[in-house]
């Protein structure tokens, strides 16, 4: 196995937990050298590199010195979502293979500019989408391959997810959320739920998504919460937030499907990534782990719908997909159910083998514009927005 040498940027809660959880588990994978602007978190990074592997790791506080340096063969970028796209660009135009972390963009030129590097240098490039990863995201593909839902013409999914204590102390702990929240309101994180379904619809390749229009709810949650649990802070209690507690999106796509994203990340609930699949012959539903296959149930079965829930398990000898198959027998691992292992496994073993990347440039692109995209329709009223297609094209074929 080639070994890699590897330099992080970004540590904070993802990227330290992603090196302790994943990176500085794998075979193969050497972490050279790590990067955060701030010192305390370059040094945490460092100690841990030396508790587990037994080595330090250079530190860095310039992304670009991490870059440059000859003992880094490959970049991952997991610093806050508006560097993103600037260190990926920079380390593929040194030549430096680039695994880089989710998150929506500013703006659909910062899209067109990675890919534009991309296709200029030709260095190989991940989207580190890791809920494409997910066991049953995995499983209903499976199941769409094999025909079991029939024609899809309808997806559903959203990141609900009570982040009201990140948003509210991100000054404290430095954390990026904050400052999104005050100053935007759009579909921000649109990526865990939209990679499985573009996965699923075939989205740059042989379809692809062409308008959209979002709708945004009032902000009140987080003011509530910081009402409610932090009135003593008077600089947040005089804080107007942007953003709204509950975004909605409508996709169409090229193939006549439609999808349905949902941001909702500022108000209390159980975690959910409302993965939904529709089809002429049957369904799956996340929130409540359910496969509907059609005539298999009576008409009294279908309205006692509550009995079946959580039957998927029921699918798995036959729809778990072959990557989970061997995932289960080689022993889960890694971070937020194994997602985090697999989608690290699967970029480094592209890098090492020369393959093209299962998650490429084009896919980071087109789903991350959707956040940019989202803002302006809202702002517009829900206007509809073109979505561009940065294969120019190639999406027919690819």
């Amino acid at each position: 196995m080639k070994n890699l040498n590897v330099g992080i940027v970004g540590l904070g809660v993802r990227g330290y937990w992603l090196m302790k959880d994943v990176i500085l588990l794998m075979p193969g994978v050497k972490v050279t050298a790590v990067c955060d602007v701030y010192e305390d978190r370059n040094e945490r990074a460092a100690k841990l590199t030396e508790e587990v592997c037994g080595h330090v790791p250079a530190t860095e506080t310039d992304y670009k010195k991490l870059i440059a340096r000859d003992d880094v063969d490959v970049v991952v970028v997991s610093c806050a979502w508006e560097s993103h796209i600037k260190v990926a660009i920079d380390a593929m135009k040194a030549g430096k293979p680039v695994g880089m972390e989710v998150g929506g963009s500013y703006s659909v030129k910062e899209c067109w500019d990675l890919v534009d590097t991309y296709e200029a240098t030709q260095t190989p490039f991940m989207f580190l989408e890791n809920c494409c990863y997910g066991r049953r995201e995995l499983m209903a593909l499976n199941m769409v391959k094999q025909g079991l839902f029939g024609d899809i013409v309808h997806c559903r999914g959203g990141y609900m997810h009570d982040l009201r204590e990140e948003v509210s102390e991100g000054e404290k702990n430095r954390h990026y959320r904050l400052r999104n929240y005050i100053h935007r309101n759009c579909e921000n994180y649109p990526t865990h739920e939209l990679g499985p379904i573009a996965r699923i619809l075939n989205i740059n390749h042989g379809n692809r998504m062409l308008t959209l229009t979002s709708m945004a709810s009032r902000s009140a949650g987080i003011q509530e919460y910081i009402k409610d649990r932090m009135s003593d802070d008077e600089k947040l209690m005089n804080t107007r937030f942007a953003q709204g507690d509950v975004v909605n999106t409508m996709i169409k796509c090229a193939g006549g499907e439609t999808i349905l994203l949902t941001l909702n990340t500022s108000l209390p609930r159980f975690y959910s990534r409302d993965f939904t699949v529709c089809g002429t012959k049957g369904m799956y539903e996340e929130e409540n782990d359910t496969v509907f296959v059609d005539k298999k149930y009576t008409a009294e079965e279908e309205w006692d719908f509550k009995a079946n829930w959580g039957n998927a398990k029921d699918y798995e000898k036959d729809y778990e997909h072959p990557i989970w198959q061997k995932f289960l027998n080689d022993g889960v691992q890694g971070g937020h159910g194994g997602m985090d292992w697999l989608v690290f496994e699967a970029f480094f073993d592209s890098i090492r083998n020369g393959e093209p990347c299962p998650i490429d440039v084009y896919d980071a692109a087109s789903w991350m514009c959707i956040s940019a995209l989202s803002e302006e329709s809202i702002a517009m009223g829900g206007h509809p927005v073109a979505i561009p297609d940065f294969t120019n094209g190639e999406w027919i074929r690819r």
